[in-house]
């Protein structure tokens, strides 16, 4: 029979009046905090990552294909023709990929103007992306030609145009020559990436071919989407060996280079690498606080109980006995301080999650909430890691118990 167990169970943590010992107290609210600090911070690390990334990834694609010119009176533009989308096909990896082109233009009131770049509002994973950020208005079906005429811009433009959904714009394209084409405004988006929102809008491909002077299906580049972000530098290298594997071998004169996300939004991947940082240091903080706050609650209940380690000494407990009972002792107000820490965050992340009550300034971190990511293997190693941590730090205190004299504790007071 595990006796130090059966005691740890039996024995209260309450003071010997039958009120709850401040230091216990403390030391339940001294985990909980640490527990609720160290799951907050994970979960928003990854809801961070995970929104920027989704925003950086909506906006530049997974991997960009460009073609390269074989000489200075060859152009980079590419065709997307049926070898191309069987060659593309033949990967399994790639989920979606759409032709683009970026064509310099400029919007016009009788007040105001903005240089922009209209981009083709094409593929499936764009079109979901621009959903989940569009502010006002619809997108419309591009592919129907009486869309032709409409454009998608973000907030910024339209503040600074003045301008809302339904509204007329007066838009020149800048290619070989001005062209002039009076677009509806059918939508306003807003990403809060003002990287992105200052310079962009959206239309329909057959308008940004013909003011680009290109053909049906042509682009300056392909926008591919991948199965796995955490290998898409893996897929960018094999996708262009094996692309310009014919050009190597003489049966083509198209060569080809890709480019990436990480490469594209290196900024913003490297300042959410800062964040995990700060995450590392937070956690050792609250294991550090946590830990002092479990070693003072426990030499406390020790000292109240000099008379029952004098007792069972008596009865022929060892001291490894004893102190087992009292490392018990411990590690159930650990575990009261994680059930309490638990069920509050726990709680307060989901609400969180769904009704984005906790607001941040947009201009400055991207998002104008705070974003959660929950991961029950994260809180489920923050819980094991602390219990650990806990029966670790545990081990040099309880060896006070050995220091305390049977005959000393029995004597009456």
């Amino acid at each position: 029979m595990n006796y130090p167990l059966f005691l740890a169970k039996r024995l209260s943590l309450t003071s010997g009046k039958g009120k709850s010992s401040p230091a216990v107290t403390v030391a339940i609210i001294s985990i909980a905090l640490s527990v609720i600090i160290m799951i907050a911070s994970i979960a928003i690390v990854l809801g961070f990552k995970r929104e920027i990334r989704e925003k950086v990834v909506g906006f530049n694609g997974h991997i960009s294909l460009y073609r390269i010119p074989i000489s200075e009176f060859d152009d980079n533009i590419l065709s997307l023709d049926s070898d191309l989308q069987e060659k593309l096909d033949s990967f399994n990896f790639i989920t979606d990929y759409s032709v683009q082109t970026a064509v310099p233009a400029i919007l016009k009131t009788p007040s105001d103007f903005k240089g922009v770049y209209m981009k083709a509002l094409s593929g499936a994973q764009s079109k979901q992306f621009m959903e989940k950020n569009m502010e006002e208005g619809e997108i419309p079906d591009f592919t129907n030609p009486e869309n032709t005429n409409k454009i998608v811009i973000s907030r910024i433009a339209a503040n600074q145009l003045k301008l809302e959904v339904g509204d007329k714009i007066d838009t020149y394209f800048i290619s070989d020559d001005v062209r002039v084409r009076k677009l509806d405004v059918a939508a306003i988006y807003n990403s809060h990436f003002d990287q992105y929102d200052d310079i962009l809008i959206y239309g329909s491909m057959p308008l940004i071919n013909k003011m680009g002077d290109l053909e049906e299906g042509s682009g300056t580049f392909i926008l591919i989407y991948t199965d796995d972000f955490d290998k898409i530098e893996e897929y960018a290298s094999f996708l262009q060996y094996r692309m310009n594997e014919d050009a190597l071998s003489g049966k083509s004169d198209r060569y080809y280079r890709t480019d990436n996300v990480l490469n594209q939004g290196r900024g913003f991947f490297s300042w959410l690498s800062l964040l995990d940082t700060n995450v590392v240091v937070i956690i050792i903080l609250m294991l550090t606080i946590g830990a002092v706050t479990l070693i003072s609650g426990m030499l406390i209940i020790i000292l109240e109980r000099k008379k029952f380690i004098g007792l069972v000494r008596a009865l022929g407990a060892s001291s490894a006995k004893i102190r087992s009972v009292f490392i018990y002792m411990a590690l159930k107000i650990a575990m009261i301080g994680l059930l309490v820490g638990n069920s509050l965050i726990i709680l307060l992340l989901i609400f969180q999650d769904k009704y984005h009550f906790i607001k941040l300034d947009a201009d400055s971190y991207y998002i104008d909430y705070v974003p959660v990511e929950i991961s029950f293997w994260m809180v489920i190693a923050i819980n094991a890691g602390v219990l650990l941590v806990a029966y670790l730090v545990l081990v040099l205190p309880s060896r006070f118990v050995g220091k305390i004299s049977p005959a000393e504790t029995m004597v009456k007071s």
